[in-house]
């Protein structure tokens, strides 16, 4: 990656600015001069890479758009809730959701988004309406090694997600506020959607 050294001071000062700092204050956290600092605004050099993961702290942003010299901003902010990005963590089972496309690290691995996969009928979770709730079954395993992580349900504007254990049988409910998205993570074969 080339790095445009105007670009990245332009970034640095800014985000200095919005976290009102003076070059002075930065220099001090990172334990360097603001000599060194107002260099690196002007276009002048840019920051070593053993004080990189620091700055990128400190201004909280990924070292990604630190380099590049410019944040993209999401412009999917009001997605629909149905169509959410879900990241999970294939060495702790983390699991986090952004409303838009985001840049996501869990234990040190930059993750990406999950793509549901279209639930086949036999794959389907059994969904009944009892009262006010949706209630969900599965005859899938729930053994340590392959079971359900969760079941979600996900409207135009809402998300109600209900953690699942291994050796506990898949019952869940979930209140039943509108028709949607059922979303389930099998921890061997994926992220799978029906709709109800």
């Amino acid at each position: 990656m080339d790095v445009d050294q105007i670009r990245m001071g332009a970034l640095i000062a800014r985000l200095r600015r919005e976290k009102r700092l003076t070059q002075q204050q930065l220099a001090e956290h990172m334990h360097i001069s603001d000599k060194t600092i107002s260099k690196w605004e002007r276009g002048k050099g840019c920051p070593d890479v053993s004080l990189l993961p620091e700055l990128s702290r400190i201004l909280e942003v990924d070292l990604e758009g630190l380099l590049s010299g410019q944040l993209d901003a999401n412009t999917m902010w009001r997605r629909d809730m149905k169509r959410m990005n879900f990241y999970l963590c294939p060495d702790c089972g983390n699991l986090i959701m952004a409303l838009a496309d985001a840049s996501v690290s869990c234990c040190g691995k930059r993750l990406r988004a999950v793509q549901p996969q279209k639930a086949s009928e036999a794959e389907r979770l059994s969904v009944e309406r009892i009262e006010n709730d949706y209630y969900i079954t599965a005859a899938h395993p729930m053994e340590k090694a392959h079971f359900i992580s969760f079941v979600a349900l996900a409207t135009g504007d809402s998300l109600l997600l209900r953690r699942q254990f291994p050796e506990w049988e898949l019952q869940t409910r979930i209140p039943a506020i509108a028709h949607g998205r059922l979303l389930w993570h099998c921890t061997r074969h994926g992220l799978f959607y029906q709709e109800i």
